[in-house]
């Protein structure tokens, strides 16, 4: 029988991406469904669609706040670290290039290290250094990762990936699909664990 499938498209900018990522493989497992992880460049999308790229700078002030309480009483709900980064939102081009530059095998090892990096430690990730010490630490080859991130194929791999998500009607992140369904939001993880139920017959 084939395992259904959860595609997670993300960058690693957004914080409700970060979010979401630290619970889609138990959601995933508990359903015996296989997580697909597809990274883009959230600027280009929101330029698609004609959203500004730091959404928050067109923020009133309460709406501001309201946004910054929510996010962390998401991460106190789910039990993760969360730090809001003083100079949010920090260009994620290379940190989004070094994932794919880590190849199929470490591409997921690479986003949770540089989610982490982002959103639980603060890290500038804008800096070639900081994110090869991160991928090092991941287990990976975090100079190699760097100096293939700059290479015409990979970002030719990120400009595809990005225009795959536009064309398939993404306008931010996170989104997730089932099948043919799309869910924005951790906060729509309940209708993506429902959806993979749906799938695969009664989960525990």
């Amino acid at each position: 029988m084939t395992r259904p499938v959860v595609e997670l498209w993300y960058d690693v900018v957004c914080p409700y991406a970060y979010l979401a990522s630290t619970q889609i493989d138990a959601i995933a497992e508990r359903h015996g469904a296989v997580v697909e992880w597809h990274a883009f460049l959230l600027g280009g999308v929101l330029k698609s669609v004609g959203t500004a790229d730091n959404a928050m700078a067109q923020m009133s002030r309460p709406r501001l706040h309201h946004n910054w309480l929510d996010m962390h009483r998401w991460a106190e709900h789910f039990d993760v670290p969360l730090e809001m980064p003083a100079e949010h939102p920090r260009r994620t081009v290379l940190a989004m290039r070094a994932i794919l530059a880590a190849g199929e095998e470490g591409r997921v090892a690479a986003t949770r290290a540089l989610f982490a990096a982002y959103w639980a430690r603060g890290e500038d990730v804008t800096r070639p250094d900081v994110v090869a010490a991160v991928l090092d630490r991941a287990g990976l080859d975090g100079a190699g990762c760097v100096e293939r991130a700059a290479t015409p194929g990979v970002k030719t791999d990120l400009h595809a990936r990005t225009d795959e998500a536009i064309r398939r009607g993404i306008f931010g992140a996170p989104t997730m699909f089932v099948g043919s369904q799309m869910y924005w939001g951790q906060d729509r993880l309940d209708f993506v664990a429902r959806a993979l139920s749906a799938s695969s017959g009664p989960g525990p």
